[in-house]
């Protein structure tokens, strides 16, 4: 045989022979994969992911509170009561009257400028976070504690318990000028607060008439 011709011959007959042990591998794969089934009725497959919670694991994370109160957890807390917690938990971030900042801002309107807030522009410009407030801009009193007790204080999320959360919530809404100085919030009363950014929000899932 020419030289020439060997190197292409020895190429096809690798490429052959590379080409019968796929084929008989994917056989044997497919037998077993088949012998496999039979023997395992689809019934009795167990895919061996996770594991069943029970309902009292469920309802540790079922923590969710909707726009209109629903899943609120029992408990209570007044404005002076949230006013010490805030003092303890919330002030460093946030500031005494919760517009100091750094952290987002709580209280008062949206916006570059507030007549009441004559240094909020400096504020602002070292804190651009501070050009949105909570009080203004969430139209739900409920969404605020939800998220009070998930998320806060930062330092320790979820370290409150609901009647310290209600009294929080009560505090940022007496701040925000929309309950008075003796109110206490609890399931019944906070869905009952209508917050100011609740007229420019439009819901993407509407009450049904």
């Amino acid at each position: 045989m020419r030289e020439d011709m060997c190197c292409p011959v020895l190429l096809a007959a690798r490429a052959t022979v590379q080409l019968g042990v796929v084929v008989l591998m994917a056989a044997v794969l497919l037998a077993v994969g088949g012998a496999s089934e039979a023997q395992t009725p689809p019934s009795s497959m167990v895919i061996g992911l996770g594991q069943p919670l029970s309902t009292a694991d469920i309802e540790r994370y079922a923590i969710t509170v909707f726009p209109d109160g629903s899943n609120l957890p029992p408990g209570r807390g007044s404005v002076e009561q949230g006013a010490r917690l805030y003092a303890m938990h919330c002030a460093s971030c946030h500031g005494a009257q919760g517009i100091e900042g750094p952290a987002a801002r709580l209280v008062g309107t949206d916006g570059f400028i507030g007549w009441s807030d004559p240094l909020r522009p400096l504020r602002v410009r070292k804190y651009p976070l501070q050009v949105l407030s909570v009080g203004a801009m969430w139209p739900y009193a409920t969404t605020l504690f939800d998220y009070v007790r998930r998320g806060m204080p930062l330092h320790a999320p979820k370290s409150l318990t609901d009647d310290e959360v209600y009294a929080v919530t009560a505090h940022l809404l007496h701040l925000n000028g929309l309950v008075p100085s003796h109110a206490v919030m609890d399931r019944k009363s906070l869905p009952l607060v209508v917050m100011p950014g609740r007229a420019r929000t439009v819901s993407a899932w509407p009450l049904e008439p």
